[in-house]
C-alpha cells in the first residue's frame, strides 16, 4: 500500500520529531489561524498524535483586526473539528499597540491567549505551524535590522510549552498537504499587504531565489539553526557571569573581563531586569553603555528604553530612572 503524498509525510515526520516528549494521556492544541500551515499542522497532528494515546485540539485565536474576522475563526475550528479535534477553542482577544507596531501588537496578544488557554486546559504542548520560509523572512528581517546572532538564529523549535514541528516544511508543501486532506485554508489578506515588513522580506526572498538559484531560504534556515548553537551558548556564558555580578553598582574591572560577546548579553540583562522593555533593547543601546566600560571620558548618563539612565562613577556601572525633564 503506498505511503502518503511527501508533502503529507513532511508535515507528519515534524509532528512525529516533537510527539517523542509527550506521554500517553497528554492534551496538544494546535494553533489554528485556518491558514494552509496550521491547517496541515492540524492534519497531521490528529493524524499521528492519538496513535500515541496522546490527546489534540486546537485553540484559534481571533485578534478582531478585520471585518469578518469571527467568521473566519468559526470556519477554521469548524475544519478542527472535522479532523476530529477535540476540545476546539476560539479565544478572542483585544489587540493594544503600545507603540511597537500592529504585527508585534497582535503577536503579543496571540501568544498570551495560546499559553492562557493552555494553561486553563493543563495542556502540555502548544504546536505552531511556522515554516521553513517563515524562517527564512525571519532571518532576513534580522539581517536588515543589523541585529546580532541571537535575532539571526530565527525562531526557536521548542521554548516551553511551545513548538514548532514545521520549520524544516514549506508552504509549497504545506498547501499540498491541505489538498490532499481536503482543507480549505484561509489566505489572510494581510499576507500580500507591502505595508508589512515581513510581506517585503517575503518578496524579496522570492527574488533572491530567482537570482542566485533554489535554495536560499533553506540556506537561511540551516544558518539559523547554527547559529542558534553559538546563541545558547554565549546566553549561558552571559547568564552565568550575571549570576556572579550581584546587585549593583557593578565593578567596572569585573565587565571588562569578560569577552564582548558576553559582556553585551550581560548589559542587556541588566537593561531588562532594571525595567527597560526586551523587545525594544538593541545593539545601540548595548553599544553605547559598553563605551562607559571600554571608552569613558566621563561621558554619561545614558538613556535607555523604559525610562533608564545608565551612569558611570569612578569604577563603577549603576542603573537608575532616568530624571524627569520638567
Amino acid at each position: 500500500m503506498p505511503g502518503p503524498p511527501p508533502a503529507v509525510a513532511a508535515t507528519r515526520r515534524g509532528v512525529r520529531r516533537e510527539a517523542v516528549s509527550l506521554s500517553p494521556g497528554d492534551l496538544v492544541l494546535v494553533a489554528c489561524s485556518g491558514g494552509a500551515d496550521s491547517l496541515a499542522l492540524a492534519a497531521a497532528a490528529a493524524f499521528e498524535l492519538p496513535r500515541r494515546d496522546v490527546r489534540v485540539g486546537a485553540v484559534i485565536v481571533d485578534h478582531g483586526l478585520q471585518p469578518g474576522s469571527g467568521d473566519i475563526a468559526d470556519r477554521a475550528a469548524e475544519q478542527c473539528r472535522g479532523l476530529g479535534l477535540d476540545p476546539v477553542v476560539i479565544e478572542r482577544v483585544a489587540v493594544r499597540d503600545s507603540g511597537t507596531g500592529p504585527e508585534a501588537a497582535a503577536r503579543v496578544a496571540r501568544y498570551a491567549a495560546l499559553e492562557r488557554v493552555a494553561g486553563e486546559l493543563d495542556a502540555s504542548l502548544v504546536l505552531l505551524g511556522h515554516t521553513r520560509d517563515d524562517q527564512a523572512e525571519q532571518v532576513l528581517l534580522g539581517l536588515a535590522r543589523g541585529s546580532g546572532a541571537r535575532s539571526l538564529s530565527g525562531m526557536p523549535r521548542r521554548r516551553g510549552i511551545l513548538a514548532r514541528p514545521l520549520l524544516e516544511v514549506t508552504g509549497v508543501e504545506t498547501l499540498a498537504a491541505c489538498a490532499h486532506e481536503g482543507l480549505a485554508p484561509w489566505e489572510d489578506p494581510h499576507n500580500s499587504d507591502p505595508a508589512y515588513a515581513r510581506v517585503r522580506a517575503r518578496g524579496l526572498l522570492a527574488r533572491l531565489e530567482e537570482g542566485l538559484g533554489p535554495g536560499v531560504a533553506a540556506a537561511l534556515a540551516r544558518s539559523a539553526d547554527q547559529l542558534r548553537e553559538d546563541a545558547d551558548h554565549l546566553d549561558a556564558l552571559a547568564a552565568d557571569a550575571v549570576a556572579t555580578l550581584g546587585e549593583a553598582p557593578w565593578p567596572v574591572t569585573t565587565l571588562l573581563a569578560l569577552s564582548r560577546p558576553v559582556r553585551t548579553r550581560v548589559l542587556r540583562t541588566l537593561l531588562t531586569r532594571a525595567g527597560a522593555p526586551a523587545g525594544q533593547v538593541g545593539s545601540r543601546h548595548t553599544d553605547a553603555v559598553d563605551a562607559l566600560l571600554t571608552d569613558w571620558r566621563g561621558q554619561g548618563p545614558i538613556v535607555v528604553p523604559g525610562a533608564l539612565a545608565v551612569a558611570r562613577s569612578g569604577d563603577r556601572l549603576s542603573i537608575a530612572p532616568a530624571p524627569r525633564v520638567e
